[in-house]
């Protein structure tokens, strides 16, 4: 009997959702019906300068560094390289092992947000940077927006506090500070389980270490 009214009630609810995305087409498909050649031809040339406008954005952001995750070699390199991008997420690193699994992460998201320049610099070769930015526990990301740290990512404990966190979470992270553009899905492979990710960058960065000794 109960299963008779849940199924009653998933009909129902489906109907419903069926019924709103069929009203969408239709308003759509009738606003299409009365817009003649001009507004079509006009809505046209508005998609066409976006795409021109965001390739012109591509374009600059790839020529500023973007898209690659590059090691900062000076201090007076990382106020240029600030100002020159809107949204920077920077790594505070030594050599060692949690750093080197923060760089995994970071090389992927690199790839995935062009539009945030993704760098990492060596804070015991950067003693001014360090004291200035008051980074104490390594490592951390300072998230700068407009040639302003505006948050910090420091150490795991935001990150369930284990080196085995995903990428996603870091990126998810990342959107909440805004120095990433986020739609609400992570702007990886969704076929690829968290624990994959999480397993396949914790082996790369082991074995990285490994060849580094």
């Amino acid at each position: 009997m109960e299963n008779s009214k849940v199924q009653e009630i998933l009909e129902k609810q489906v109907l419903t959702v069926a019924k709103a995305v069929e009203e969408k087409l239709d308003d759509e498909i009738f606003a299409l019906d009365r817009m003649d050649m001009d507004d079509i031809e006009a809505l046209r040339e508005r998609r066409l300068q976006q795409m021109k406008k965001m390739a012109e954005k591509r374009s600059r952001w790839i020529s500023l560094g973007h898209a690659e995750y590059t090691e900062i070699p000076s201090e007076k390199d990382f106020f240029a390289a600030v100002k020159a991008s809107d949204r920077v997420v920077c790594h505070f690193y030594r050599d060692n092992w949690p750093c080197k699994v923060m760089d995994k992460h970071m090389s992927i998201l690199a790839k995935q947000h062009i539009e945030t320049r993704f760098v990492k610099i060596n804070a015991e070769k950067s003693p001014f940077l360090a004291e200035k930015l008051k980074i104490i526990v390594l490592p951390t990301l300072a998230l700068i927006k407009k040639a302003k740290v505006d948050d910090y990512v420091v150490g795991f404990d935001q990150l369930g506090g284990t080196d085995e966190f995903s990428t996603e979470e870091l990126e998810e992270r990342l959107a909440k500070a805004q120095v990433i553009f986020f739609e609400g899905e992570s702007s990886l492979n969704p076929s690829r389980s968290g624990s994959q990710a999480r397993r396949s960058v914790r082996q790369s960065a082991k074995s990285d270490s490994s060849d580094s000794e």
